[in-house]
């Protein structure tokens, strides 16, 4: 069994996606040094980058390099940087989605073709190409994580395009862990309950998704980085050496509630068609006796 004091010693990754402290990414990179790993990180733009490289300097990381994952080029460029330092990698963290944050409000029917593809090339398809470059540095096999959300699979508030994004997102994983698991590359996604990160804040109406969740889920409490931190070292370690394809739900377990405990919902009207329950029930009555 592999030591659990130093379950990534020896192994090296990249993490993309780290925005601020706040960050899942970070999260999990901070998780994954802590257990001996050797990280390199990516950023897309100066901002991004000045908030970056005191963070990588803190777990020990001099390996700071630009990728914008719309960019072909810049993505080779990244990877050849990778593969000139350290030759192969073992693992990476794919933190990365984006949208016109105005069109995660209103209805999902007028999303824009423009943004339409956008979340879809940035959230999706960016993990694609990132994962052709990896299956090349990784000959002795490797692992790869994603970030996924509960909107992929269920109809969530203010998440419209990106639930549609994200649902790709989950097909991708399971495509590409059937094209690289005869490589012993393993791919799989983290499903993160509701966070206070800078991306989850873009969601309107956010605070009340992180109250909702954190009220109704079984566990009966809010997520936080060490959680999907201690995920994403179970699934980039040889612990999790026979998972490949799946989708782990880190959120209290809120993906499992069909509907919160009727004791919960005390005070709660539920609205018939602008018909009250009381007036709804003469109708029926009226209607027995009639």
């Amino acid at each position: 069994m592999a030591d659990a004091k130093a379950l990534m010693t020896g192994k090296r990754g990249l993490v993309m996606g780290v925005a601020n402290d706040h960050s899942i990414a970070w999260g999990i990179a901070r998780m994954l040094a802590l257990q001996g790993a050797e990280i390199a990180f990516t950023y897309q733009g100066d901002a991004q980058a000045k908030r970056l490289r005191p963070l990588a300097a803190s777990v020990g990381s001099h390996i700071v390099l630009r990728a914008d994952v719309e960019d072909d080029a810049s993505l080779d460029d990244a990877f050849a940087s990778i593969r000139k330092e350290w030759g192969a990698l073992d693992f990476i963290v794919h933190s990365i989605a984006g949208s016109d944050k105005n069109e995660l409000r209103g209805r999902f029917v007028d999303t824009s073709r423009a943004n339409f593809k956008l979340a879809l090339s940035v959230s999706c398809y960016s993990f694609i190409a990132v994962a052709r470059h990896a299956a090349e540095l990784m000959p002795s096999g490797g692992a790869l994580v994603t970030l996924t959300y509960l909107g992929a699979s269920r109809v969530m508030p203010n998440y419209n395009v990106m639930g549609v994004a994200k649902a790709a997102l989950e097909a991708s994983v399971r495509y590409l862990a059937a094209d690289l698991g005869r490589d012993g590359i393993r791919v799989n996604a983290i499903s993160a309950g509701p966070m206070r990160t800078l991306a989850g804040s873009a969601v309107g109406d956010a605070r009340t998704v992180f109250k909702w969740n954190k009220a109704h889920s079984p566990l009966k409490m809010s997520i936080g980085l060490d959680h999907v931190g201690g995920a994403a070292l179970y699934l980039l370690s040889d612990l999790s050496a026979g998972v490949t394809g799946e989708v782990h739900f880190v959120d209290a377990g809120f993906h499992v509630v069909g509907m919160p405990p009727t004791a919960d919902l005390k005070g709660w009207i539920a609205p018939e068609n602008g018909i009250s329950e009381s007036e709804s029930d003469k109708e029926l009555a009226a209607k027995e006796n009639a």
